[in-house]
């Protein structure tokens, strides 16, 4: 027998798709649901590594720990990584198959391969594979929570949409809209999203969910009814707006404004300073999840920068992961931020490079195959050549640094040859600048406390780390809270007979309705 199911969709992107359906799953699992989180389709620099060395989105990895369960390929069978505005490495089933513009991924152009690779006007191939991945889903869990992507009216891309109302359709899925009732606008949203869907779309449309909202709910009571005279359609919860959550982002939206704070959820510091923390914000920034931890503890502020004077009081500068690296590398250079990382290292400042970072701190990236840029001058401040394979290198490796255990996961095209300096997770330290291609480093508690300690003596900061933050505890917390939210703010009864039963029937047409289109 099949598990039931929910399409969670949004009006727009970042409206809380991706954490109203964590919340779900960890509501559900607290009831003793078997549940299972999917995404068909995503669009994120933003990936995680699986125990089998699939590659899929970081934000289905959280929800499947909202579920309490293992994330595998199924649960995003489809990535999208973009390598520029027009093109993105297309990663089937955890594995990257080729590089596509979106004319290419969404209409009939091809792209380029690697090996056995994607071919253009290929949504009815990638709607069979995604939804034998939510059937085989389907027959292993009493329930699954489908999340959607940007917004289900985009009549431009109908034809070929495998990720909202296509695979809503195809599993006969209800739907509920989230709307971002803090950027204001939410009931014209719900409403003109309703009504630009075609008339068997609109039939799965089961209703609402108001996200993020401040203030008295009486006041907003009103409107609610009048969207439901409107629509015909129910609102299933009003979600208050939370504060602190430092739940994974599928995209840079919140960090791509220069100065943008990552928001700590935690106490002042423990010693007499707090740590500075600068992440420059490279273009195409990945897994810059990465600062999380650092962000978690107590007294480290951690800012996202993009100009060389920023640097000035920062007593770690972090270079995050990027798709680009070359293009981070010249981006580096044109802004001025080139210099003032060199200028930090010949005075003993710390830096990090985390994988692209890592790669760009080097001596020489030699790459016919991300940028084909060919041969190309790092910045000189680790003794590392980098050349770049066209296999990609996915793992969760694990080790040793700094006397202390640490776990990670590696997503990278770039292959290191290091010529000095000394080892640090299979990367290297040479002086104050460390590089390493692990991601998710600095979550293993002891080894981050230590590299703290590192940077605050090397930075001549009277910085104490707390002894007993745990990262793993603090992303628990946070994802009971959203667990709370939905029991709490949700009509927690409509939601499950939603999964279990579907649609209601006989909700009504809103007119004028998009045409219905074919592929």
């Amino acid at each position: 027998m099949s598990g039931g199911g929910l399409l969670v969709a949004g009006t727009t992107s970042d409206a809380g798709k991706s954490v109203v359906t964590a919340g779900i799953c960890r509501w559900l699992v607290r009831q003793g649901v078997k549940v299972a989180p999917f995404k068909a389709q995503n669009m994120s620099l933003n990936s995680f590594v699986t125990r089998e060395g699939a590659e899929i989105g970081r934000a289905q990895a959280m929800q499947a720990q909202a579920a309490r369960v293992e994330p595998t390929a199924l649960m995003n069978p489809v990535l999208l990584k973009p390598g520029s505005d027009r093109s993105s490495q297309v990663v089937l089933l955890g594995k990257p198959v080729g590089e596509m513009s979106a004319r290419g991924f969404f209409g009939t152009a091809g792209g380029r391969k690697y090996g056995e690779g994607v071919q253009g006007g290929h949504r009815e191939a990638l709607l069979g594979t995604v939804t034998e991945c939510l059937a085989e889903l389907r027959s292993q869990y009493d329930a699954v929570i489908c999340e959607g992507a940007g917004s289900p009216a985009e009549i431009n891309l109908r034809r070929t949409d495998i990720v909202n109302m296509g695979i809503a359709r195809a599993a006969d899925f209800p739907v509920v809209v989230v709307g971002d009732i803090d950027r204001g606008g939410v009931f014209a949203s719900f409403f003109g999203t309703t009504a630009l869907l075609a008339e068997e779309d609109q039939r799965l449309i089961a209703g609402y969910l108001v996200n993020k909202f401040r203030g008295d709910v009486s006041l907003l009571e009103p409107g609610l009814r009048m969207l439901e005279d409107l629509t015909g359609r129910r609102t299933y919860g009003v979600l208050p707006y939370a504060h602190g959550l430092g739940i994974d982002e599928e995209d840079g939206l919140r960090v791509s404004m220069r100065g943008a704070v990552r928001e700590s959820v935690v106490a002042p510091p423990v010693g007499q300073d707090v740590l500075r923390v600068a992440v420059c914000a490279v273009p195409l920034m990945s897994n810059f999840t990465d600062v999380d931890a650092l962000a978690a503890e107590p007294g480290v502020v951690v800012r996202f920068v993009d100009r060389p004077e920023e640097l000035a009081d920062a007593d770690l500068v972090v270079v995050p992961g990027t798709r680009g690296t070359v293009r981070a590398l010249e981006w580096l250079h044109e802004r001025g931020l080139a210099a003032a990382l060199r200028r930090r290292a010949a005075e003993g400042r710390p830096v990090l490079g985390i994988c692209g970072g890592f790669q760009v701190l080097g001596e020489r990236i030699e790459d016919e195959v991300e940028s084909r840029a060919g041969v190309v001058d790092g910045l000189g401040l680790l003794p590392v050549r980098v050349r770049f394979a066209r296999e990609k290198t996915l793992a969760r490796p694990v080790g040793e640094a700094l006397g202390e255990p640490v776990a990670g996961y590696e997503i990278h095209h770039g292959v290191a040859e290091v010529l000095g300096g000394e080892a640090f997770l299979d990367g290297c330290r040479a002086g104050s600048v460390w590089g390493t291609h692990w991601h998710g480093s600095l979550e293993s508690d002891a080894f981050r406390r230590a590299f703290l300690r590192e940077v605050a003596t090397a930075a001549g900061r009277r910085f104490v780390p707390a002894p007993d933050t745990s990262f793993e505890a603090l992303r628990e917390e946070q994802l009971d809270t959203l667990g709370d939210l939905i029991e709490e703010h949700a009509d927690t009864d409509g939601l499950w007979r939603l999964i279990e039963s579907g649609a209601p029937g006989g909700l009504p047409f809103v007119p004028p309705g998009a045409p219905e289109v074919h592929g």
